[in-house]
């Protein structure tokens, strides 16, 4: 143990080892390997289930049914971006791939769920989804088949004085033009003009759409991810993917098809990773637990609506229980090289986690008798603009 690692409390050594061990989408197996081991250390049932998914459980009927209690997920992801920064503490702030996307948030959950007092008929499972940080997110498929949940807490970074309240959907499209070899004088389209054309088309149909919305999470954003172009002497083909953020109400294979309407002869279209926006409200049984505890420790809720993607978008829909994002962090270091996350503000995330679970546990417990089957979520709030 290096002298640094040997100052961490307990918690943040969790923190620090599942940093420490890569995770980058597809090969997950050796950090949700660390996971399992902390968790089993604290007293959860663990395992690595089929689509290698690390899963911890807590309380009431553990890895079997809730048997009519009452049942809550805590949703992260073990997975992360490609690009190595070097792990290491400095003046507080633990450095390193994931840290903030999503390991702190995933960490933060375990050691909360592993303390917080579960009054009987109370079920926890905190899973560590793999593949998040791909248009699959295979992981989170997996499990939206495996439970059906009472509520569900998701780990992504909000700061821990903040609650995300909705995520924006998601569409990316490709497209591709092939035309034959001519003379740059020729006065001829080449494939390039061909797709970007159709990209000033989109811009203007996104530009139409956005007209008077009142703030980034209303609008359509659209982002050149990727273009590239080729020739072999005989033919020359370019290819340019776009990506879309969608605001609740656009949805994505709408989107598509007006897409591949403003396709010009010559280009072809493939459409992928399509989400649904998904937003609740303030008076959300977890957004209201999480708000709460973070008041009890002296700090004023911020909500959020975010303008990324995450797992919510995926589980959210289908479970239709109460439903928010909690985790410390600030995303705007998501991805970045300086991804870094501060060991006070993840000591505090977990204070907050611990209280809410334990007050969120006890209201669906006591409104269990009138909840039966489980309620949507509410729709669409008025939160603050992120």
């Amino acid at each position: 143990m290096s002298p640094t690692r040997a100052r961490l409390t307990d918690d943040q050594r969790v923190l620090a080892d599942l940093v420490a061990t890569p995770s980058v989408s597809g090969g997950e197996r050796g950090a949700a390997e660390v996971f399992v081991r902390h968790a089993a250390s604290m007293g959860f049932e663990t395992e690595i289930d089929e689509a290698g998914n690390a899963v911890a459980h807590r309380g009431a009927g553990a890895t079997g049914a809730a048997s009519g209690g009452v049942h809550i997920v805590l949703l992260g992801h073990i997975d992360t971006v490609p690009g190595e920064i070097p792990v290491r503490i400095e003046d507080g702030l633990l450095h390193g791939r994931g840290s903030v996307d999503a390991k702190g948030p995933l960490a933060a959950m375990l050691c909360a769920a592993a303390r917080a007092p579960l009054p009987g008929g109370v079920r926890l499972t905190v899973a560590a989804a793999v593949g998040e940080e791909t248009t699959g997110s295979p992981g989170a498929r997996f499990l939206v088949r495996q439970y059906r949940p009472d509520a569900c807490i998701i780990g992504e970074p909000s700061g821990w004085d903040g609650v995300t309240l909705g995520y924006k959907g998601r569409l990316i499209a490709t497209a591709t033009a092939t035309v034959p070899g001519a003379h740059s004088a020729s006065g001829a389209a080449s494939a390039g003009d061909l797709v970007l054309g159709w990209w000033r088309a989109v811009l203007g149909l996104v530009a139409e759409r956005n007209a008077g919305a009142p703030g980034a999470f209303d609008t359509i954003q659209a982002t050149v991810q990727q273009l590239r172009s080729a020739s072999d002497g005989l033919a020359s083909t370019a290819t340019l993917e776009g990506g879309f953020r969608l605001p609740v109400g656009v949805a994505p294979d709408a989107l598509a098809a007006r897409l591949r309407e403003l396709a010009p002869p010559g280009v072809s279209l493939r459409c992928a990773g399509a989400e649904h926006a998904y937003e609740t409200d303030r008076n959300d049984p977890v957004v209201r637990a999480l708000s709460g505890a973070i008041r009890e420790a002296g700090a004023r809720p911020r909500p959020k609506r975010k303008t990324g993607t995450a797992d919510l978008n995926v589980v959210a829909p289908v479970w239709r229980c109460p439903i928010g994002a909690y985790g410390p962090g600030d995303s705007a270091l998501d991805h970045t090289p300086d991804e870094r996350l501060s060991l006070e503000e993840f000591d505090r995330s977990v204070v907050v986690l611990t209280r809410a679970i334990a007050s969120l546990a006890a209201e669906l417990l006591g409104a269990r008798p009138r909840i039966g089957a489980q309620t949507p979520c509410a729709a669409l709030g008025a939160a603050e603009r992120q």
